[in-house]
């Protein structure tokens, strides 16, 4: 990246756009899936499309093995269009579309009941279908000593729970491939009671299913500036697999069934694999606050507004720089609180560039239709740019209003 490269994009692209790098998010991908293979061989990854389900990362993660881990049919024909096959794909999320459930059932994919009234909506297709196998999974909720109670899955202590294991079991074309958890905590000091309680829980059960989900919920890769605003360590994708591979390898170690061990990281992933370029539209102080305002929001690059500031690279466009001391960056839109870092010191010019990273998660997807569209998504390449996601427009955002 340099000023002469920022200036052709700028004047093909617009004053700001995203940059996806693929190759980092492939390479994410390769480094934890050998961290956790390497001590417990039958591993695989279902990518949360949630996190960012631009289709070219999408297509990488079917493209290299892994699954597509979907919460809504919106997602999950996103992983049709990209070529996953309906085995692959893991639906999760405490609401589904059954219509489209159903669909995918008959097809092969694995739907993970979350709540007591699927249990009716899953015995009713089971029911329209007698000669078809219908691949279940039962997500389940336990204490893993986070202090935190999630709303995602049946407590393993409910009559709930014990329904919806009698379904799988009285239901002859209900397959019960797999049992999953999920924790939004990333600490690495919970992986281990997830993995111990969840293999206790199935021993209890008398259950070997073909697959054991342990969710996501893992920190990623990011800059040391942007580790230290975190109140807990950053783990590396090793150390979460030393907590995790070894109790399954220990576990199943002389069995003949060794069920998958899946994992469904998001930000683990793509973290780092987006940056965020934008304009210094101009600059004024306000009381003595020097604010710079960017044709861009911390809805572009932070929309779970968690104020953490991203790393930052700043590359002068040919203004007079001055030198300034706790100056904010603030977007372009009218909400008070709209920053997208905060207490810059350096020098800085109207015109000139700042690329935000580690804006892979959540952003593109989190963005709101808000006073602008949204930005363009490009990648560079060898041969020059590539654009991954087109910038929206006016009829992109209100073709479906009536005037």
């Amino acid at each position: 990246m340099d000023k002469l490269l920022l200036e052709r994009l700028t004047a093909q692209y617009g004053d700001a756009f995203y940059l996806l790098d693929t190759r980092r998010f492939r390479a994410n991908f390769s480094e934890l899936k050998r961290a956790f293979s390497e001590i417990y061989e039958n591993f695989g990854i279902a990518y949360s499309y949630k996190t960012n389900y631009t289709p070219k990362l999408c297509k990488a993660v079917n493209d290299m093995g892994g699954y597509a881990e979907v919460v809504s049919d919106m997602e999950a024909e996103i992983a049709l269009r990209v070529g996953v096959d309906p085995g692959k794909i893991i639906w999760n999320g405490p609401y589904k579309n059954y219509a489209k459930v159903e669909e995918l059932l008959l097809r092969g994919a694995t739907v993970n009941l979350d709540s007591a009234y699927e249990i009716g909506k899953m015995r009713e297709i089971a029911a329209r279908h007698p000669k078809a196998v219908l691949n279940v999974g039962i997500r389940v909720n336990f204490d893993i000593g986070d202090g935190v109670v999630s709303r995602f899955g049946f407590d393993v202590a409910s009559e709930d729970f014990r329904a919806a294991l009698r379904l799988v079991k009285e239901t002859d074309n209900l397959h019960l491939i797999g049992i999953q958890c999920h924790f939004a905590t990333r600490r690495l000091e919970t992986w281990r009671p997830r993995a111990e309680k969840m293999l206790a829980l199935l021993d209890g059960l008398g259950l070997v299913p073909e697959h054991i989900d342990l969710g996501g919920g893992l920190f990623g890769k990011m800059a040391d500036s942007l580790k230290a605003q975190f109140d807990s360590y950053i783990p590396t994708y090793e150390e979460y697999a030393r907590a995790v591979a070894p109790v399954f390898a220990e576990h199943y170690g002389k069995r003949a069934e060794k069920p998958l061990l899946l994992i469904e990281p998001g930000s683990a992933l793509v973290g780092d694999c987006m940056k965020f370029a934008s304009r210094v539209i101009g600059i004024k102080e306000v009381r003595g606050k020097p604010i710079a305002t960017l044709l861009g929001s911390v809805y572009n690059i932070n929309p779970t507004l968690n104020k953490k500031n991203p790393p930052l690279e700043l590359y002068a466009m040919g203004g007079e720089q001055r030198e300034y001391a706790d100056l904010d960056f603030g977007g372009f839109t009218c909400i008070e609180s709209d920053y997208l870092y905060r207490h810059y010191s350096g020098k800085l010019a109207q015109g000139d560039i700042v690329v935000f990273g580690n804006v892979g998660s959540y952003s593109v997807v989190l963005k709101p239709p808000f006073i602008l569209p949204n930005f363009p998504v490009i990648e560079l390449t060898d041969g020059g740019a590539e654009v991954v996601k087109s910038g929206e427009t006016f009829d992109d955002l209100f073709r479906t209003f009536v005037f």
